[in-house]
């Protein structure tokens, strides 16, 4: 089994040393749905919604917190990202969302923990400015689809 690095020979967390890898361009792109009420989905298609415009301040919130992902994640670097897209697309014959979030960098270190945070936060965001009207929202199947850059190269866990 590979061994943990973020745990030291004692077994302590700790954050991994960087130092020493190559800086090179990282991309990372992240998934997530949030599911609704169809109702709910036609309020926001409508901008009917009383806290204004849901997916613009999704998209706003995910962009935020990529950028403040390791003041959330303990043991994520600081990095100089370079890009954030977080974009929708709505599927009303599933009554849902989908959240597709990218980040991009030249670092010594991944982003794909910023892609899932820009996603994560962005369905927070949809259900929370529309709780009012549909508690039963479910945010479901957030995951990495694909990161690329460093020694590991291109990794494409899903197709686009």
């Amino acid at each position: 089994m590979a061994k943990l690095t973020h745990l030291d020979e004692a077994g302590r967390a700790r954050m991994v040393d960087v130092t020493e890898k190559k800086v090179t361009e990282r991309e990372a792109v992240a998934r997530g749905v949030v599911r609704m009420k169809p109702a709910t989905l036609r309020l926001i298609q409508e901008d009917g919604i009383a806290k204004g415009d849901v997916l613009g301040v999704a998209r706003l919130a995910g962009v935020m917190a990529a950028k403040q992902t390791p003041h959330l994640i303990p043991l994520c670097h600081p990095l100089l990202i370079t890009e954030v897209k977080v974009d929708f697309r709505v599927l009303p014959e599933e009554s849902s969302i989908e959240i597709t979030g990218g980040v991009r960098c030249a670092g010594q270190t991944g982003v794909e923990m910023e892609a899932l945070t820009a996603v994560a936060v962005s369905a927070l965001t949809i259900y929370d400015m529309c709780k009012a009207v549909d508690r039963g929202m479910t945010l479901d199947n957030i995951r990495l689809l694909r990161k690329s850059g460093g020694k590991s190269g291109t990794i494409v866990l899903e197709g686009p």
